[in-house]
């Protein structure tokens, strides 16, 4: 290992040192937002409190960095049912991979003279760099799928709402039974919106289309605003239906486009085999006439 390397390491080393000095010792007033978010529910509170394990690692690294989760991050996680901490654990763990592979790997070319182990630990720091970021572009490439898969959650939620409606419950106890039929990530957001409104005392069908708003889920909206017709005592079951039934043959129509637009992605892979075998009979004239 040369003298320049050595300084970097050296350097970089006295750089993360100071940082975290500067990060312990000085000391920071929380924003007055995330205090009352805070108060809320909606910010996890300091690491050690709760957590275990990689969500542990992940809420001592969210902590200290003081980096703002945005309002669109939060949600994503939300439907993922994926905690903050957890999410910071993979940033950590993809980052510290990321790091360590390209050195391991570059071992042995540095070991036979081919190359220095400046190469190797250049990308490892850029690798770390990107696997930070990694999970956050895995996160927004996949919201997609997960609505698509939320709309079809709440789907079966609402058929079992109709179903406890039908069995003469009230519209309450009806989203109360059949949220508590599933512990998947929608139904248990569902569950817990119902039991803030409960302990609030106030109506769950409002509680419901804030909570449609804040995910991005119409369906969810266009269900709790069928729902509060309850309160003027309108019959439910029949307009619940219907309005499933719209829901259902939207989100069909949305899946039939996203399987279009897949089959003409695979239609160009199609064409290509096609494309090199025809090249092989027109390649032999073509280059005659050019070399004529």
């Amino acid at each position: 290992m040369n003298a320049q390397l050595l300084a970097i390491l050296a350097g970089g080393l006295v750089g993360f040192g100071l940082w975290a000095l500067v990060g312990v010792l000085v000391p920071t007033a929380p924003r007055l937002a995330d205090a009352l978010d805070l108060l809320d529910g909606r910010l996890a509170s300091a690491p050690g409190t709760r957590g275990t394990g990689v969500d542990r690692i992940g809420g001592w690294v969210r902590w200290r960095l003081r980096r703002p989760v945005t309002a669109d991050t939060l949600r994503r996680l939300r439907m993922a049912g994926r905690s903050v901490d957890r999410h910071y654990a993979y940033k950590v763990l993809c980052a510290f991979a990321g790091l360590l592979v390209p050195p391991l790997l570059g071992l042995g070319l540095v070991l036979s003279g081919i190359t220095g182990f400046e190469v190797p630990a250049a990308i490892g720091l850029v690798a770390a760099l990107v696997g930070f970021f990694l999970p956050d572009i895995v996160l927004r490439r996949s919201e997609r799928e997960v609505n698509a898969d939320a709309t079809e959650a709440l789907l079966t939620y609402f058929d079992l709402v109709t179903l406890e409606r039908l069995a003469n419950q009230s519209g309450s106890q009806a989203l109360r039974s059949a949220a508590a039929v599933s512990d998947v990530t929608v139904f248990a957001t569902i569950r817990d919106a119902l039991e803030r409104a409960r302990l609030e005392q106030r109506a769950p069908y409002t509680e419901l289309h804030r909570l449609g708003v804040e995910l991005e889920l119409p369906a969810l909206v266009d269900a709790a605003d069928v729902m509060s017709l309850d309160e003027a005592g309108a019959a439910l079951s029949d307009a619940l239906r219907a309005r499933v039934r719209e829901l259902r043959d939207a989100h069909l129509t949305e899946a039939r486009i996203a399987a279009a637009s897949v089959s003409e992605r695979m239609a160009l892979f199609m064409v290509i085999p096609s494309l090199v075998f025809g090249l092989f009979f027109l390649v032999p004239p073509i280059l005659r006439l050019v070399g004529g």
